[in-house]
């Protein structure tokens, strides 16, 4: 029988867990067969007995709405592979990277995973090296606005290391890792050699994988033949018969938001500094379209992703959002046997509530912000997100 380490989570009540549970952090925007074959070389690689993935809900990390539900998505991965899959709540999925990592690192340690898998441009990095060598404070270096703070921050990494910390899914990684190493019981890490694709690449090309961004921009253009060829089938029919949103879904609802609002109300907003509350009202008057705005906003210290997650907290007003990384309750989207097996063995240890149906005390309370912006979809699709929802079962 496999033991748990010192300080595991289920070391109570004389339980013990002997389950070997993989974990993964996603968004699965949409899922994809590199996903597919993450998961695949993941479970076989670390012998895992059930995968638990954490996932982004209805919006993700880069501040982008998900194109698919996140019931949509949950269903998706399940039909390919996965036996449990649990939300990242808003207050961590809309974040920087370091907090977004660090509230999926947290989530998946308390599910009890062993293992942490991730895709990886150079899995056999020293991520370790890069953890250690981290900047404890805001030096001078971090001052300059000539440049972003990611750029800045890799380049001070790359000064101390000599590693080039620039490719997307290494930077991830290295959030992953970095967030894992706080843990007082580390999981296992295991990068996955990412395949073919760049993952910012937005062309497909002869593959069989490609980038989420890539296959976003062909589900744009309707290109059904490139998109048939580099996801499962269960993914093309989705996105073929399923309701989607982007951010020009919101676009209406963004800028009249941001012309209507007073000054002081707009800086009032989560993250909003630096001025760049001006450039955003000034920006949404003369812009034909989201992505035209975002060309007119755009600085040199800003970031794409940094102004898509402002435009979020404008869109749903979040002013009181505290970097929260603790998980609060355990919201399950959808399971397989396996899964649901795998969470009755380990839900009585669990230090929070786990959430199969949402009532007006979750929406009143810590569940506020998912809820909201569950029902801002709901209002562009017609589909419910949470009230009439349950767990996806397999």
């Amino acid at each position: 029988m496999r033991r748990p380490r010192a300080g595991s989570l289920f070391v109570k009540k004389g339980t013990v867990k002997t389950t070997n549970a993989l974990g993964i952090i996603a968004e699965y925007n949409p899922f994809h067969n590199g996903h597919k074959y993450q998961l695949v070389t993941a479970k076989r690689r670390a012998n895992a007995d059930v995968t638990v993935a954490v996932m982004s809900g209805n919006w993700v990390q880069r501040g982008e709405p998900a194109l698919l539900d996140k019931w949509q998505r949950t269903r998706l991965a399940l039909e390919n592979g996965l036996d449990l899959v649990v939300e990242l709540p808003f207050e961590m999925a809309v974040q920087p990277a370091h907090l977004f990592a660090a509230g999926a690192v947290n989530y998946l340690h308390m599910l009890g995973c062993e293992t942490l898998a991730f895709g990886a441009e150079h899995p056999d990095m020293d991520f370790a090296q890069l953890v250690a060598n981290q900047p404890a404070s805001q030096t001078a270096h971090f001052k300059q606005f000539d440049e972003t703070y990611p750029t800045l921050f890799n380049d001070y990494l790359e000064q101390q290391t000599g590693i080039d910390l620039r490719a997307s899914n290494d930077i991830l990684g290295f959030t992953y890792v970095a967030a894992n190493a706080r843990l007082q019981t580390p999981m296992t890490i295991l990068p996955i050699q990412r395949q073919t694709s760049d993952h910012q690449s937005e062309t497909i090309g002869e593959t069989t994988i490609a980038s989420g961004a890539a296959i976003r921009k062909a589900f744009e253009k309707q290109d059904w033949a490139d998109i048939a060829q580099v996801v499962p089938p269960t993914t093309l029919s989705a996105l073929q018969t399923q309701p989607t949103v982007d951010w020009e879904t919101f676009w209406p609802q963004l800028r009249y938001q941001l012309l209507l609002a007073a000054m002081p109300d707009l800086q009032r907003i989560y993250q909003m500094s630096e001025g760049i509350e001006y450039r955003l009202k000034q920006a949404a008057l003369p812009a034909t379209g989201f992505q035209d705005f975002l060309r007119r906003a755009k600085t040199k210290r800003f970031t794409y992703a940094r102004l898509q997650r402002l435009c979020v907290y404008v869109l749903l007003q979040v002013t009181t959002v505290a970097p929260n990384t603790q998980p609060r309750y355990c919201r399950v989207l959808g399971f397989s046997h396996k899964g649901q097996a795998y969470l009755n063995e380990i839900k009585k240890a669990l230090p929070v509530t786990v959430i199969s149906k949402v009532t007006d005390d979750w929406i009143n309370g810590p569940y506020r912000l998912d809820y909201q912006a569950g029902l801002l979809r709901q209002m562009m699709t017609g589909i419910d997100q949470d009230r009439l929802q349950h767990p996806v079962i397999l």
